[in-house]
């Protein structure tokens, strides 16, 4: 679709429905990795449901783009806008926790709530949200929810549609779907809720959000170990679920190079372990008066047999705080080294091991002196599989090998029954993956799909889906 131009008639007309509407600062057309740079374009920044449906009716009927904007922390690109002749719609003014219903096991947000205010709101009813990601503090809940993020917590919780029990999002013409029910079940027809959650703002807009809400655990431990090898975390993962049961929210791999990039990066870190073993993992557990027991004897249990090499295990909140920035802080550490290709993939679990072996051996026959910093969910098969240069060498001396790099991860993946968009969703960087990959019968059906929900194509254009 080319949208029509932006003139004054039209911009009076947004204008006159107390919009907020401004020039979009710079900081609206850049996202966290500097891939795209948006087009300048107007900002509308409504306060309620009724103004974001007063925009997407107006836009709808000029045939003018409209790119929802969260909080800005998306990796794929689709916050941002190239071509220019688009209003980009911000949610940070839908910032009110609108109902807590603790009872019910509900927590009713806005979409420009950041995840952050989310979790605060939670705890301050004695209750859990447990979704957590690393940008938390500025995601807004919205975004969160349009790109259906995992985070650390999935391995127990599951992904961030597996903690909404209803939503309130606006269609393309301006048509409003209200349906913030507090519900487990409601088995009234299509569930519009997931067919929105991760459609990344290319079938709706979601204004607000019905959340679960959970006991908050009486017991949290959490240990950093030292493994053999991927297999051995993985053969550790299942023998502690058999001990522990369903207490393990989080199970997270670590590399030793991403030890190295700390060091380089953040000297004054302090590293868990004595030594920087090649394999490492975080792991907590939570549940009820007994659960930290139970994780020490599982470890001595490990420790015995030779599964874990080295551990250490948090003894307050501090320290525990401390092993989290280690891996937490991995990513910041990335992307001051700079990498050649980043990946967020995921594999079946058995998979894994052999995923992590054959893809060093294929990103070295395209660019043999990469450095691979392999971490991540490896509980739920997600990792975040990134090539980097070689010590002394910057990214741009891999220009021409980039593409290359990135094929032969996403081939293999492919090809061991995997996804190359585990968490972080498609955007505008992955829609030609989603191309080569997609089954034929599912991307027919989710071309049908928008174009019932938005026949005109305003909404996001060019993410997801190639536009035609």
């Amino acid at each position: 679709m080319e949208a029509m131009p932006l003139d004054d008639a039209f911009l009076d007309r947004l204008r006159a429905l107390d919009l907020g509407l401004t020039e979009a600062a710079p900081a609206y057309l850049e996202e966290p990795r500097g891939r795209w740079h948006g087009a300048a374009a107007p900002l509308a920044r409504p306060r309620d449901v009724e103004g974001v449906s007063a925009l997407l009716a107006a836009c709808n009927e000029a045939g003018v783009p409209v790119v929802p904007y969260g909080g800005g922390t998306g990796l794929v690109g689709g916050q941002i806008h190239e071509a220019g002749g688009a209003v980009l719609l911000s949610l940070e003014r839908l910032n009110e926790v609108r109902e807590v219903a603790a009872a019910d096991g509900a927590l009713i947000v806005e979409a420009g709530v950041t995840l952050a205010e989310v979790q605060q709101a939670a705890e301050e009813a004695g209750c859990l949200f447990p979704l957590s990601i690393a940008s938390e503090g500025t995601a807004r809940i919205g975004g969160v929810l349009a790109t259906n993020a995992g985070g650390v917590n999935v391995l127990r919780y599951g992904n961030a549609r597996d903690l909404v029990l209803g939503i309130e999002a606006v269609l393309a013409d301006g048509t409003v779907i209200r349906d913030l029910k507090r519900l487990r079940k409601d088995n009234s027809g299509y569930d519009l809720r997931h067919l929105l959650i991760g459609s990344e703002g290319t079938l709706g807009v979601i204004t607000a959000a019905s959340l679960r809400l959970l006991p908050r655990p009486a017991e949290v431990a959490t240990a950093f170990l030292a493994v053999e090898s991927p297999a051995g975390a993985l053969d550790l993962l299942q023998d502690l679920q058999g001990q522990l049961g369903e207490v393990i929210s989080a199970f997270e791999l670590v590399h030793r190079q991403g030890l190295d990039f700390l060091a380089e990066h953040f000297p004054d870190m302090t590293h868990p372990l004595e030594t920087r073993p090649d394999w490492m993992v975080l792991v907590e557990v939570g549940g009820a008066y007994g659960t930290a027991k139970a994780l020490e004897t599982g470890l001595a249990d490990a420790f015995e047999r030779g599964a874990v090499s080295d551990a250490v295990i948090a003894q307050n909140e501090g320290q525990r705080d401390a092993l989290w920035a280690v891996r937490e802080t991995i990513p910041e550490a990335n992307r001051l080294t700079g990498s050649i290709s980043s990946h967020d993939i995921s594999v079946p679990l058995s998979r894994l091991p052999e995923f992590i072996e054959r893809g060093r051996v294929a990103v070295a026959e395209v660019a043999p002196d990469a450095r691979i910093n392999c971490f991540g969910h490896v509980g739920d098969g997600n990792l975040h599989y990134n090539a980097f240069p070689a010590a002394g060498r910057d990214k741009r001396d891999y220009a021409n090998q980039r593409d290359a790099v990135q094929r032969a991860v996403h081939d293999l993946v492919v090809s061991l029954g995997g996804s190359v968009s585990a968490e972080h969703g498609v955007g505008r960087l992955k829609t030609a993956d989603l191309e080569r990959y997609g089954d034929p019968g599912r991307l027919a059906a989710m071309r049908a799909i928008k174009a019932a929900l938005d026949p005109r194509g305003i909404l996001n254009p060019g993410v997801i889906l190639t536009q035609s």
